[in-house]
């Protein structure tokens, strides 16, 4: 308590770095605006990106704060290498679909093998969990041989949805959250997959080391973790 009255003066007004995986951009814009409508004097900087390039930026010394993942795998590279400070924490659970505006899903993950179908779009599946997620999926419903050559890779999964959304490519395999965004919800449609055959993806959020430069990043992360921001994730189609 000392330390928070006796900082509060000039640091409370400091910037928390976030870096954030791309499936949270409209989740996480909307928990900012909340929490700084909440905490005035504060100011939350978001850069969204693939986990995986996130990663390596953190360990190439970039100055982020805190780090909000699309897995658990990248927090804990992060913290086998020494680059984080204190516990990983799982804040929400994502949710991989399949998501179109020009052809129609009935078929499920089958409609990959539609011929109206000529690109489908994934996110680099080594540096985006979800890419990841998908490349599995299609593996082992012995579908990934026959369209491999249709894919469009995306660098995170924020540009496979835009590659879908755009026209560039038929289907799109995206985040939950991202298949609600307002632009995205009224133009197509979206089917999800059994969880026996695509686990939710179960998202960790971690402080960096050097965070003491805005003693708000523990606060901010806390505030993700709390009830205050469940109503929010959930209406974005995470678990939590």
């Amino acid at each position: 308590m000392l330390l928070v009255s006796t900082l509060s003066g000039g640091i409370w007004a400091q910037k928390v770095r976030v870096a954030a995986a791309a499936n949270l951009r409209y989740a996480l814009d909307e928990i900012k605006k909340q929490y700084e409508k909440e905490n005035p004097r504060a100011k939350i900087e978001i850069t969204f990106g693939s986990s995986g390039t996130l990663t390596q930026q953190i360990l190439n010394g970039a100055g982020f704060d805190l780090f909000l993942s699309a897995d658990q795998e990248f927090p804990q590279k992060l913290k086998e290498k020494g680059a984080t400070v204190g516990p990983i924490k799982v804040y929400a659970y994502g949710k991989l679909v399949l998501w179109s505006s020009t052809t129609s899903l009935a078929n499920g993950l089958n409609s990959v093998l539609l011929p109206g179908v000529k690109k489908i779009a994934i996110a680099n599946p080594v540096g985006a969990p979800y890419g990841e997620a998908a490349v599995n999926l299609l593996k082992k419903k012995g579908l990934y041989n026959k369209v491999e050559q249709k894919i469009v890779w995306g660098e995170n999964i924020g540009q496979a949805a835009q590659f879908a959304f755009t026209g560039n490519a038929e289907l799109g395999f995206i985040a939950l959250s991202l298949a609600k965004a307002p632009e995205m919800k009224g133009v197509g449609s979206y089917c999800e997959f059994p969880e026996t055959d695509c686990p939710r993806i179960a998202q960790a959020c971690v402080l960096i080391k050097g965070w003491e430069r805005s003693v708000l990043a523990a606060k901010f992360m806390n505030y993700v973790l709390s009830a205050k921001c469940k109503s929010i994730l959930l209406e974005n189609g995470y678990g939590v």
